[in-house]
């Protein structure tokens, strides 16, 4: 089976290649041609530029600058225009006499003259025609940071939730849900590292500090094959470099949180430092009170990053971040959690058609509990190492390669109990440790076929080992469930007896071939369809029972029982500009099947289970829904609106005909369902002195399974209960708007501030984040409560820069 696809893989690369030399060949008796290259960088601080858009009107051709600012583009000998466009920034058009390899850098001048960007430009936000890329959202910091938010801190996981397709369980929620995808599934990457846990303070707040974002891009299809190990989307975020010109320094000052930045240069024009602090301060008020001066509940991180210009064809990065959450009750009680992680990477310049990036990455999730009542302490995590080499080859202004290899070795953790003092009675105990080993290789091709059909497609080819040191258990038939017939339920199976596997000793091997394929087909100047298929295999689940992650969930790797999610989607798209690119319209449909889906039997006990496949089953998930987006992109007043109508299923069968499956082998609406989604969000600037922006959602309710009955038992009333999921929560709603104040006097000095006022959930909606059910002491029946976490909340906050 391996033998076949690695014989597979060649095939592909060899057709690749080989379409390419001829296509190369031909060019070149066709026609000299001669490559612009270079990078893009900011005239202000040197930061490099992603995503900028360098054409040539003439030949209706371009590229964009890829992670590193770099560019690269083959043409025919001549003169020719060229056009360069960003976001926030001024265009630059220029001519170019390209008679031999010429190598250009380009510094562009900001739009911006306040503290916050002010965005009123031709084209920055049109829908992307001639590309064949789909079901790619980006978000400038800038946009973000114009949306009213609860408590007034900035959120880039929360301005997500204002995409079509994006949605998550609720108020309070951590993770996000795409295109019906449970949380576990996305992809967080935070250059280049890979973030476990992206909410601070049990989902209240993101782990990323807008401050120190350079660019972002959540790929919710159509998903290059360099991306792999999620089932449903990869939202990557990467840091700013440091300003390499001059010391700045800004920050913001809130109700809950405060947040300081400082950047400058090692060396000018050559090397830079970034670092930047954050933390909340609330808990500091309880101390005030006698009653509560020994609970706490706070959060911190930092964000550190070392850039170095070696020479024009060498770039070194260190980058790093380090957060945790510390929630404590009376010194007896502590909970600590949270994400670390460090990255140094090199790039290199081979050529002006041949760049490359080489990674040695560390990531990490904690998870403590120090329990002093009961005289012991839990540690649990995940970590892993990285090492990845990925290059890009600019082999003509129709065709380019992105191809690499990656490998990751996991150290997973389940969990470590220890005594907290001498005295506790408790003894040492470590549940049993896993490791996991997983090498990808890919390959994807850009390719314009004509001036109408562009191509994207690719295939990644991933291999996934669990290994020793572990003890393993055996069971009769393989079978770690059996199924009560007489009961009609599942229940864990008794082993028949272990394994041990010595350390680095393979114990199950899993080897998958992923194709990537979309294709844009041009109606004209500004109108396209596209369509693409991507399958993601995703060998790391998340144990967890819960609508939205919490620290406490544990990751375990794939193994004998539990096997890899395997997902396939497919998506088409319509995109059109009007209106001289002042609108856009962003219409596309998909359909998604994930296999091996897990799904718990009922009453599994989750936490400090050393024999989880006793208590799961491998189920399927389906969803699939239509997405629009309309944005207004020029002008002082600009945003979009976005509606979702989607649907989110999943379904565990019996596994022989005697057994009856959860929910009786039915499909079930999963907890990530939302039928609608509609979500409006908008920036009016009305002069230099004034901003103001608003938000406005309606979700469906998430589902749930209410009692729809009780019996007695020993004359206590118990509830009885229907089909999984089969209810819902009300809908869920709320109105955000926010002002901004930037003082005339901005201008005229070095200091420069903005005062931001917001109030979220204006009219007060008490949206349901639980409905449980309790027994009523006077009348005996069973009650519902609902619980809800936000009503109307104002906030203030300061931020400034210097």
């Amino acid at each position: 089976m391996i033998s076949k696809k690695i014989a597979t893989l060649i095939l592909f690369f060899s057709i690749i290649f080989s379409s390419f030399s001829q296509d190369t060949s031909v060019s070149e008796l066709a026609k000299q041609k001669f490559t612009l290259s270079g990078t893009i960088t900011d005239a202000n601080n040197n930061e490099t530029l992603i995503g900028v858009n360098i054409s040539i009107p003439e030949l209706k051709t371009g590229v964009t600058t890829n992670e590193y600012g770099f560019y690269s583009l083959t043409l025919p000998k001549g003169i020719y225009k060229i056009q360069i466009t960003y976001l926030g920034y001024q265009t630059i058009e220029e001519k170019v006499n390209l008679d031999q390899n010429i190598k250009t850098n380009f510094k562009l001048i900001g739009n911006e003259t306040v503290l916050q960007e002010v965005v009123i430009i031709d084209n920055s936000n049109k829908a992307t025609i001639r590309k064949p890329e789909m079901s790619l959202n980006k978000l400038s910091i800038s946009t973000i940071k114009k949306m009213p938010v609860v408590l007034g801190e900035v959120d880039i996981i929360k301005s997500l939730l204002l995409l079509p397709g994006v949605s998550n369980a609720g108020e309070g929620a951590s993770g996000f849900n795409v295109r019906g995808g449970g949380a576990d599934q996305n992809l967080i990457l935070l250059d280049e590292a890979t973030i476990f846990n992206s909410s601070h303070v049990f989902g209240f707040f993101s782990v990323f500090n807008p401050d120190a974002i350079k660019d972002l891009k959540l790929y919710k299809g159509g998903i290059p094959a360099r991306y792999g190990g999620r089932a449903s989307s990869v939202l990557d975020i990467y840091q700013k470099d440091g300003n390499s010109k001059e010391f700045h320094a800004n920050g913001g000052i809130g109700l809950i949180t405060s947040r300081i930045l400082a950047e400058g240069p090692i060396v000018k024009d050559k090397g830079s430092f970034l670092i930047g602090g954050r933390s909340s301060y609330a808990h500091l008020f309880l101390k005030l009170s006698e009653d509560q001066k020994d609970n706490a509940a706070y959060f911190y991180d930092l964000n550190t990053k070392l850039s170095y210009k070696l020479n024009p064809n060498n770039n070194l990065y260190l980058s790093g971040y380090f957060g945790r959450d510390v929630f404590s009750l009376n010194k007896s009680f502590t909970n600590t959690y949270g994400n670390a992680t460090l990255n140094l990477r090199w790039n290199h310049l081979f050529s002006d058609k041949l760049f490359s990036n080489l990674s040695l990455i560390y990531s990490d999730y904690y998870y403590g509990l120090n329990l002093d009542f009961v005289g012991f302490k839990w540690d649990s995590g995940i970590k892993n190492y990285n090492i990845k080499y990925d290059f890009k080859s600019y082999i003509s202004d129709k065709f380019k390669l992105n191809y690499g290899v990656n490998g990751i070795y996991y150290d997973f953790n389940p969990g470590t109990i220890k005594p907290s003092n001498a005295d506790s009675g408790i003894n040492y105990d470590q549940l049993d440790k896993k490791y996991a080993f997983e090498p990808a290789l890919y390959l994807n091709a850009e390719q314009e076929i004509s001036k109408k059909i562009s191509l994207s497609y690719g295939l990644r080819y991933s291999i996934f080992y669990r290994l020793g040191a572990s003890t393993v258990n055996l069971y009769a038939d393989n079978n770690p469930v059996t199924f009560n017939s007489d009961m009609q339920i599942y229940e864990q199976a008794t082993p028949i007896g272990t394994k041990f596997y010595k350390k680095n000793k393979v114990i199950k091997t899993y080897n998958n071939l992923e194709p990537r394929f979309s294709a844009g087909f041009q109606l004209n100047e500004n109108q396209s369809i596209k369509a693409s298929y991507n399958r993601m295999i995703q060998y790391l689940q998340l144990i967890s029972n819960t609508s939205s992650p919490t620290p406490l969930d544990v990751w375990t790797p794939s193994d004998k029982y539990i096997k890899p999610q395997i997902a396939d989607q497919v998506a088409l798209g319509y995109f059109r500009n009007f209106k001289e690119n002042m609108y856009s319209i962003e219409l596309e449909t998909y359909y998604k099947e994930v296999q091996n889906r897990l799904d718990y039997i009922d009453g599994a006990n989750l936490i400090a289970n050393d024999a989880i496949e006793q208590i799961i089953l491998n189920g399927q998930l389906r969803s699939y829904g239509l997405e629009i987006m309309l944005r207004k992109n020029e002008g002082k007043l600009n945003g979009w609106i976005s509606y979702t109508l989607s649907k989110s299923e999943q379904q565990t069968p019996g596994r022989t005909t005697n057994e009856t499956g959860i929910n009786n082998g039915n499909w079930y609406n999963s907890v990530y369902d939302k039928l609608h989604n509609l979500a409006v969000t908008g920036a009016y600037n009305l002069n230099k002195k004034w901003a103001f922006g608003a938000n406005f959602v309606l979700q469906s309710g998430q589902p749930v399974t209410y009692p729809n009955g009780q019996y007695e038992y020993l004359g206590i009333p118990i509830p009885s209960y229907g089909l999984r999921n089969k209810n819902r929560l009300p809908a869920y709603h709320h109105l955000d708007i926010s002002a901004t104040l930037t003082p005339r006097k901005n201008d005229k000095r070095n200091w420069k501030g903005e005062w931001v006022f917001s109030i979220y959930n204006v009219y007060n909606r008490k949206n349901a984040a639980s409905i449980n059910f309790r027994q009523n002491v006077d009348t005996g029946n069973n009650e519902a409560i609902k619980t809800s976490i936000f009503g109307m909340v104002p906030a203030v906050s300061y931020n400034f820069k210097f």
